[in-house]
């Protein structure tokens, strides 16, 4: 078998098939990664932060070839997929500066202390590479949740060893971003078999089993997800799983603002659920407002443009997705944009409901239509809103829009709002993730598996670590982080005090 890209524009066949990974060649791959563990663990920190950095570089350096190449399997645009492959290559830089700073290790020494009840002997902690880390492409990013993204990233700078399962809307995106990775990584002198990808349904079910995976990252969702999650936990030896899911990103408007600035709500609001044909994990799809704001928000969507989706599948269930809710007789249709004609082209689809039905119909009116749609739930008093929030399904983000006026009933809305999504955003939307320190991309299921992590940032590292406490081991069998001398100089804690000490 194999897997053939497809022109989200036309609908035909473009780029040579790709064959899809047999049984015995997971088994080579992800032996072969095993295999580089012990080698690629044992480089220091700043070694590993080098070899990022060239593969950033040599991922720059072919950019011409994989932007063409993944705008003819995913038309998301050259612009689009050009700024995606700077943050790509950003992201295994950033992942350097982390390397170099040091305090991902979370190092930790408590001197012994004969007087505590009981004695304390000399414990000193770090965090440790877990293994092989198998990492699920995402198909509505390319570059960046995908081949050389950043659960690669994140993965290869903990010092695990990668197996990507590649996503069959680019497969030829995925084979290009991979030749150019595994050629950096030799060039850069990595360990051979450090790095491999696989294709097919089926190679993804087999890496999952394998023995030799120690961790896996998926992107994509949620029935995908939850079945995998399932299976890497049904295992002789069941193991982590962190899945980025579904999310319908609540966004509440609030009486001033919608009296204020209506029009710029309603632009925003409608750019950002267009935004990549509302195919981003972050695209707002349920938005509370009072019931004037639903007109200027109904008019904005009328005159935006939907695009090709991803794929025929993606298309097809949007389509049929909204088609249901329409018919449902629970909402109402307040918008439909335009549409490109042929291929994978679908419109954008606006749909209102007053708060009272959405409260006695939330999982039915929560479901998320990967796509540019979007309920408007149309309220009266701010009451009646904070008694319906906490009953939202988890998301990767919630938003607030407020009035200068408004503080105090936002700070109210945010309360309710932190329990039900990782990241708040205050006056802003929600689509467009920075890759920073501070980042936070999770929250509470069905947005994530695990809402203690972020699948971007420098905090996603934290995935591919476990803790791993050193009692009384002699000065030079201690990792350099724990020495007493810290002849790295990274940040860690003595005693209870952060420093370099």
């Amino acid at each position: 078998m194999s897997e053939q890209g497809y022109d989200p524009r036309t609908g035909k066949p473009v780029g040579e098939p790709v064959e899809s990974t047999s049984d015995s060649g997971v088994d080579a791959v992800a032996s072969a990664a095993a295999a580089a563990f012990e080698a690629w663990s044992a480089r220091s920190a700043a070694e590993r932060a080098a070899v990022l950095e060239q593969v950033a570089d040599a991922l720059d350096a072919e950019s011409e070839l994989l932007v063409a190449t993944a705008d003819g399997e995913t038309a998301l645009g050259v612009p689009r997929l050009t700024t995606e492959l700077k943050r790509t290559t950003d992201q295994l830089r950033l992942f350097g500066e982390v390397l170099r700073e040091g305090s991902f290790a979370e190092a930790t020494i408590d001197s012994p202390n004969p007087d505590t009840v009981p004695p304390r002997p000399d414990l000193r902690r770090v965090l440790r590479p877990l293994g092989t880390v198998a990492v699920f492409s995402a198909s509505n990013f390319p570059f960046a949740f995908s081949v050389a993204g950043g659960d690669t990233a994140s993965a290869l700078a903990a010092g695990c060893p990668v197996v990507v399962k590649a996503h069959p809307s680019h497969p030829g995106t995925s084979r290009e971003t991979g030749r150019v990775v595994t050629a950096a990584l030799r060039a850069a002198g990595a360990p051979e078999g450090l790095f491999g990808v696989v294709h097919g349904t089926e190679a993804g079910v087999a890496l999952v089993r394998h023995p030799a995976v120690r961790a896996v990252g998926f992107t994509g969702s949620t029935a995908g997800g939850r079945a995998l999650f399932d299976l890497a936990n049904s295992r002789p030896d069941p193991i982590p799983f962190y899945g980025e899911l579904g999310s319908v990103n609540p966004t509440v408007v609030l009486p001033g603002a919608a009296a204020h600035t209506p029009d710029e709500v309603a632009t925003g609001f409608a750019g950002s659920l267009v935004l990549g044909v509302g195919q981003f994990c972050t695209s707002p799809g349920l938005l509370f407002a009072p019931a004037s704001l639903l007109e200027p928000l109904a008019a904005a969507v009328s005159g935006a443009a939907g695009g090709p989706m991803l794929n025929e599948r993606m298309s097809g269930a949007y389509r049929s997705g909204v088609d249901e809710l329409a018919a449902s007789g629970l909402v109402t249709p307040a918008a439909t944009g335009s549409k490109p004609e042929g291929g994978y082209g679908v419109e954008p689809r606006l749909f209102s409901v007053p708060i009272g039905v959405f409260a006695e119909n939330t999982e039915k009116l929560t479901e998320e239509h990967f796509g540019p749609a979007a309920i408007v739930v149309t309220y009266t008093e701010v009451d009646e809103l904070l008694a319906v929030l906490p009953t939202l399904p988890g998301s990767l983000t919630a938003t607030v829009h407020s009035s200068p006026g408004e503080h105090a009933v936002a700070g109210r809305v945010a309360e309710v709002l932190r329990h039900v999504a990782g990241r708040l955003i205050f006056n802003g939307w929600p689509t467009g993730v920075a890759v920073a320190w501070g980042t936070h991309h999770g929250g509470p299921w069905p947005s994530t598996t695990n809402p203690l992590h972020t699948s971007v940032g420098a905090t996603s590292i934290r995935r591919w670590l476990a803790p791993v406490t050193y009692q009384s081991w002699p000065e030079d069998l201690l990792p350099a982080e724990l020495r007493d001398a810290n002849p790295l100089g990274v940040p860690r804690r003595r005693d209870g005090v952060l420093g370099t000490a």
